[in-house]
């Protein structure tokens, strides 16, 4: 048995912290019972805590009964707090990373301190956990082979809808944050530009007492979120399905064919089309045979 292998079998549950390390560490995003046991230990061992806002996560530090040195990390003073927590990890200082709630850097500061980390030869160590994004997909019941997290889309309505345009035509599955305050005015933004029939799950405070998944068309959840005040509070998540692939019509698809079995052996021919429409491959290998033997 290898080395590595036989480090795995005998995976220690006891996390040590190495010094002059940076831990992303994530943390719950509403139900305390979400902390894990690493990231537990984690923050209680790192020499310092860099946290987006002091009060709330001392809050949740004061719970854990960790008296870990908390600093802010925040856009405000991203800056210069990056060169200071940089110099401490240079001094062999351990530090770990928290955002208000979930995984850092998801749509929270940290960006700028892990590259500049990479790039000055830091050791980074993501110790994961919840993320609201992906627990929303997981419970979207959308599909989740391939999506895209958008973030947050603009407040005012032009920037707003000028950023969902281009994303009209994508068919990934997408994950947008959306704040409260304009749910509905996004909701109704999205109905002009994705469509009122494209579906999507609507996921408030997810974790939380009132927690609440539901998934409808865009059109529908406008009326519903409209009609329920409580539906307008919290933290949102939008995940909305991607577009559907139009099906080639047979007159397009007689086209392509017609015009590669020209030039190319049959199978090659299909190869070509199959990528050009998406269609079935044995449906179009069908069609080729009828369109060459014609």
């Amino acid at each position: 048995m290898s080395e590595e292998a036989s480090e795995n079998k005998h995976i220690s549950r006891t996390t040590c912290v190495v010094p002059g390390t940076l831990y992303l560490v994530a943390t719950p995003i509403g139900n305390l019972a979400d902390i894990t046991q690493r990231a537990t230990e984690v923050l209680a061992q790192v020499d310092i805590i860099a946290a987006e806002d002091t009060r709330h996560s001392q809050r949740l530090l004061s719970c854990l009964g960790i008296k870990s040195k908390l600093v802010a990390y925040h856009e405000h003073n991203e800056d210069r707090m990056t060169g200071r927590l940089l110099d401490e990890l240079a001094a062999g200082k351990s530090v770990a990373l928290i955002s208000d709630a979930g995984t850092p850097l998801i749509s929270d500061p940290g960006y700028r301190l892990v590259t500049q980390g990479h790039d000055q030869a830091v050791s980074i160590v993501p110790v994961p956990g919840v993320c609201a994004a992906i627990a929303a997909l997981s419970a979207a019941g959308l599909a989740t082979d391939a999506f895209a997290f958008e973030g947050f889309p603009p407040a005012k309505q032009g920037a707003r809808l000028h950023f969902l345009e281009p994303l009209a035509l994508q068919p990934r599955t997408m994950i947008f944050y959306i704040s409260c305050h304009r749910i509905i005015e996004t909701l109704k933004d999205m109905c002009t530009v994705f469509g009122e029939k494209r579906r999507a799950t609507f996921a408030r405070e997810l974790t939380k007492t009132f927690e609440t998944i539901k998934r409808a068309t865009l059109s529908d959840l406008v009326a519903w979120v409209e009609s329920d005040d409580n539906q307008r509070k919290g933290e949102i998540v939008l995940v909305v399905e991607g577009k559907a692939a139009e099906a080639a019509d047979g007159t397009q698809l007689d086209h392509y064919l017609s015009v590669l079995l020209a030039e190319l052996p049959v199978k090659q021919a299909v190869k070509l089309t199959v990528k050009l429409t998406g269609e079935n491959k044995n449906d179009i290998y069908k069609r080729a045979l009828e369109l060459k033997d014609s």
